[in-house]
């Protein structure tokens, strides 16, 4: 798998909308951000300049307004952080992770239904 840009949690954020809307626009990203963070347009224009930088987004100029679309797919960027974190908090063993949130109770009834469904259905 090739390496992906590192991205914060806040350029996360950025990212998602984009996942979700792309091609955007500068204004779209800061309404949508504005109306579900405590972050000023400033702020997302910051965030969107750094992820062009990172190779996160790219993006191209219609009239005055920058239109951006992602280079990273969302699945391959949640899978290389899952993998990261797996690795990390639990030397990549998927059952002592699960074990861990069986034990302290993180996971509802309806995840871990869901959950033996996945696997059910992956084991056949």
């Amino acid at each position: 798998m090739k390496s992906l840009p590192q991205i914060s949690e806040a350029e996360f954020e950025v990212m998602k909308v984009v996942w979700k809307h792309a091609p955007i626009s500068t204004n779209e990203v800061t309404e949508i951000l504005t109306k579900t963070t405590s972050w000023r347009p400033k702020t997302i224009q910051t965030l969107l300049k750094r992820l062009v930088t990172k190779g996160a987004l790219t993006y191209h100029k219609q009239s005055r307004v920058f239109i951006y679309t992602p280079l990273v797919k969302e699945d391959e960027y949640v899978s290389q952080e899952s993998s990261s974190f797996l690795n990390r908090y639990y030397d990549g063993n998927i059952t002592t992770m699960m074990s861990a949130f069986l034990e302290s109770d993180k996971l509802s009834k309806t995840e871990i239904d869901m959950l033996r469904a996945l696997l059910s259905k992956k084991s056949q």
